[in-house]
């Protein structure tokens, strides 16, 4: 018998029980949809968030408290590190020690609310620099202005605030000028800024900035700062600073071996990296536990064919009986299970990638986000290979098992 005949029969088995058929495929079809949305959405905010890193400019670096980490589990350790403090900026601005350095400013992120007569909104609330932040993000207020050096050094009660905030709280009326509060603390309000919507890892619109000393001694408390933000005077010169403010650092907490260091230095390339490794290992995760339901569906598979050749035995009997070979009989069985699983993988891919553009559309429409769809392709045709490879490898016994039929006993099966 030529292959193609072999083909031809196959199909015409699986076109005879089609509610078989497609109840068999359900757990490669789950599998593989499965695994094109884990990629595409891991693409998808691997793409926005590095998006969002290249807001803050080549020319920016970050320090930050703790040990670098190593993966997501290491980040909440890196949150909570106190290692970053004003001796620290102190010795950071000295010309001497960082030549290459043109800008800093610590940053403190707040939790809370802030409210205004009855008013209330959750905004994201950052202690920083005025001039540094809209300098760097390019934003600048559309009312009023920014707080300056001076309100720095004076641990100032005054605040920039959102378009959105002003919105929620102030309605139409201007919003320069009057009080809010942020943890029972009054704050006036000295500028607000244009509607911008999302730039690097802010919401613009939903910000509320304050200077990053009455952020640290009114709002949280604390001697330390959650990162320090440094403006390199050029993209080349990054390396040579990332090294000086290194060897500043280790004098400044009497550190001499790097293994020791508490803090850690990212630039926007080694940001990327990290997020790259990050994303990439937690997809990949995520991915070997989805590719359990292949494992199920490839054993689903098996006993359905099993069933199969149970149920056609007298028909096995009959095609020997009429001259087909143990290699015709296997051959038929066989392209069965691969025909099942491809068709599986193939609805999957399409299944996959439906529910991908739709997390892409709820993301980026509805939340707000810069989201883009991607169609993983490697994925894809992974995802379409495996689910031949999970045919063939669980279809091969229950073929092997109907090619050794006797033709005279499976002639006489009842």
């Amino acid at each position: 018998m030529m292959v193609q005949d072999s083909i031809r029969t196959a199909f015409t088995g699986l076109k005879t029980n089609k509610t078989r058929s497609f109840l068999t495929i359900l757990g490669i079809v789950i599998g593989i949809a499965a695994v094109i949305l884990m990629m595409s959405i891991g693409q998808g905010a691997e793409s926005l968030i590095l998006n969002q890193i290249g807001g803050l400019g080549a020319e920016t670096i970050v320090v930050r408290p703790g040990k670098e980490p190593t993966g997501p589990s290491d980040i909440g350790q890196t949150l909570f590190a106190n290692s970053l403090k004003t001796r620290d900026v102190e010795a950071l601005v000295k010309k001497g020690n960082v030549p290459n350095l043109v800008q800093i400013t610590p940053v403190l992120m707040v939790p809370g609310s802030v409210s205004f007569e009855g008013e209330t909104f959750r905004p994201t609330i950052l202690g920083s620099s005025g001039e540094f932040f809209a300098e760097v993000f390019n934003i600048y207020p559309a009312q009023g202005v920014l707080f300056d050096e001076n309100d720095i050094r004076q641990n100032a009660s005054v605040v920039v605030i959102g378009s959105r905030v002003a919105e929620e709280l102030f309605a139409s009326s201007d919003a320069v000028g009057e009080y809010i509060k942020i943890r029972d603390k009054k704050f006036r309000v000295v500028g607000v800024f244009p509607p911008k919507g999302q730039v690097s890892f802010f919401n613009i619109n939903e910000l509320v900035l304050v200077p990053y000393t009455t952020a640290q001694v009114y709002l949280l408390g604390i001697d330390y700062f959650h990162e320090v933000i440094i403006k390199a005077d050029s993209a080349e010169s990054v390396g040579r600073a990332v090294r000086d403010i290194e060897i500043t650092l280790r004098e400044s907490h009497n550190i001499t071996d790097p293994k020791d260091d508490d803090f850690f230095v990212a630039t926007q390339q080694a940001l990327v990296d990290q997020i790259r490794i990050i994303l990439g290992a937690l997809t990949a995760f995520l991915s070997s536990v989805v590719a359990i339901a292949l494992v199920v569906g490839g054993i689903g598979v098996m006993n359905i064919m099993f069933v199969s050749v149970t149920e056609r035995t007298r028909e096995i009997g009959l095609r020997k009986a009429l001259g087909a070979t143990e290699k015709d009989i296997l051959l038929q069985f066989l392209f069965e299970a691969v025909t099942l699983t491809a068709i599986g993988g193939v609805v999957g891919i399409i299944l996959g990638a439906t529910l991908s553009f739709l997390a892409a559309l709820v993301l980026g429409k509805i939340l707000g986000l810069a989201w883009i769809f991607t169609f993983p392709i490697p994925a894809a045709l992974l995802g379409l290979g495996v689910s031949a490879l999970v045919g063939f490898v669980f279809g091969l016994y229950p073929a092997m098992q109907a090619s050794k039929k006797s033709p005279i006993e499976a002639l006489r099966y009842e």
